[in-house]
């Protein structure tokens, strides 16, 4: 079985074959599911997929693209989120200096307020960074990030900084990325990093390997995922599977079958 440690099920690309698609999951050899908020209106929907289904997790935070919107009573309200069991990370939470706003202050704010909750309610981060290598890596140096664990979701820097991370304690996210021509830089690490701290992620509906690159993603690509780290390992994809399906249940403490 595979475990999909990133997905975005809550998405409009969804709302015509939504539960027809995940109905389909099981059957096609895909155990585990963590649906990542992004918003607080995503992560309300993210919830009630929780609840719909029994596979499927969720992470409650906010996407620093949209972190102009949050107010000290969100912060709250998700801190209560945290407390459901099927509840098992912040996230994603993070840098993203590709889009110009809202304004670097405002992203490092509730980068640090969502860090601190995190650490409060004793649950991962699930980390997102975008063309904000540095300052990522140094605000979870300054917050000890490493105390409270987690993944660096669809890793894509350097070998150095992935380096700095697993040295931290932290998971690396590897997605449908893995298969592009031009990922040499993640070929690399996957290559460098200990299968022990690698977890498959999809990031759907976004980021769909090839030779679907450019469509719809889900979870249902996962074995061409697979099959590209097992290549770049030297490993059989069985031994993939089997690893980094710990991997996800160690690092959100789900254990139950």
């Amino acid at each position: 079985m595979i475990f999909d440690t990133h997905t975005h099920y809550d998405n409009a690309a969804f709302d015509e074959d939504r539960d027809e698609l995940l109905m389909s999951l099981l059957a096609a050899g895909i155990g585990k599911v963590v649906n990542v908020g992004a918003s607080i209106e995503s992560t309300k929907r993210t919830v009630k997929l929780t609840e719909e289904y029994p596979f499927i997790y969720g992470a409650a935070g906010v996407h620093p693209s949209e972190s102009g919107e949050m107010a000290e009573e969100d912060l709250l309200w998700l801190e209560e989120l945290t407390r459901r069991e099927k509840v098992v990370a912040v996230g994603e939470i993070g840098l993203d200096y590709y889009w110009k706003e809202p304004e670097i202050s405002i992203q490092k704010h509730w980068f640090v307020r969502q860090l601190d909750l995190a650490r409060r309610t004793k649950i991962p981060v699930i980390i997102h960074s975008r063309d904000a290598a540095k300052d990522t890596l140094d605000i979870m140096k300054a917050e000890k990030a490493g105390d409270v664990g987690g993944v660096i979701h669809c890793f894509s820097y350097s070998r150095e900084i992935a380096r700095e991370y697993l040295n931290m304690g932290f998971f690396l996210g590897i997605g449908g990325v893995s298969t592009f021509q031009n990922a040499r830089h993640l070929k690399e690490v996957i290559a460098y990093a200990p299968l022990e701290r690698l977890v498959l992620e999809t990031d759907c509906p976004y980021l769909a390997p090839v030779p679907y690159r450019g469509k719809r993603n889900s979870s249902l690509y996962l074995p061409l995922i697979v099959r590209a780290v097992a290549e770049i390992k030297g490993i059989e994809p069985e031994h993939v599977e089997r690893q980094t399906w710990e991997n996800g249940e160690h690092l959100f403490e789900i254990h139950q079958s």
